[in-house]
């Protein structure tokens, strides 16, 4: 069932919120409810919203970017915060995405499905850290995308690491392939070489 926009009004004068529908939302409504702020996601039939993100998160989502497209292979794309649908219940979106080249049709596209992601990452937030360690790796498994990263700011000194796993396709559960400081280098899903130093982000 798509939602109707319904709102009901608030204590503050001006702001109206959107009353979900008895089944949850559905990511149709994800793309045609108003007004959504930016980044909305769609988890398990509920909306998500994003809070103001820190500067690590943003210049991490930068620099993976940069190194990603530097030896991306023709027949892939690099693609940061775009919704992934995963079934009519689960719309979220990852900090980074690689797709197959296919699979981008349009500058208006607002949208993958999950079968033409190879790699999703994560960048972890306060406000999104159960989410980004247990629900979405959970999710994007179920769904069959070979590749999830986890980033992470860590210790004093705020060091990037990024632990990268791989898909069992038949437990669809991922495995820890390695944890990656100063340096991520990889085959998989394609050759990747990308200097995460905090140096490396004190450039950007």
């Amino acid at each position: 069932m798509t939602a109707e926009p319904l709102a009901e009004p608030t204590s503050e004068p001006g702001c109206r919120w959107p009353v979900p529908p008895r089944d949850g939302y559905t990511v149709d409504d994800l793309f045609t409810l108003p007004d959504l702020p930016p980044h909305t996601e769609l988890i398990d039939g509920s909306l998500v919203f994003v809070s103001p993100q820190r500067d690590f998160h943003s210049t991490m989502i930068d620099l993976l970017v940069t190194g990603l497209r530097r030896t991306v292979p023709r027949e892939l794309k690099v693609r940061r915060e775009m919704t992934v649908v995963l079934d009519r219940r689960n719309g979220p979106e990852p900090d980074i995405s690689v797709v197959r080249a296919e699979a981008v049709t349009s500058r208006e596209q607002t949208r993958f499905q999950a079968a033409d992601v190879l790699l999703a990452a994560e960048v972890v937030s306060p406000d999104s850290e159960a989410r980004d360690r247990d629900t979405k790796p959970h999710k994007y498994a179920g769904a069959g995308i070979p590749y999830f990263w986890l980033v992470e700011m860590t210790g004093a000194h705020q060091r990037p690491v990024v632990r990268t796993y791989e898909l069992d396709p038949v437990s669809k559960t991922y495995a820890l392939t390695g944890t990656h400081r100063d340096r991520l280098k990889l085959d998989d899903p394609y050759d990747i070489d990308i200097d995460i130093t905090p140096d490396a982000l004190d450039e950007l």
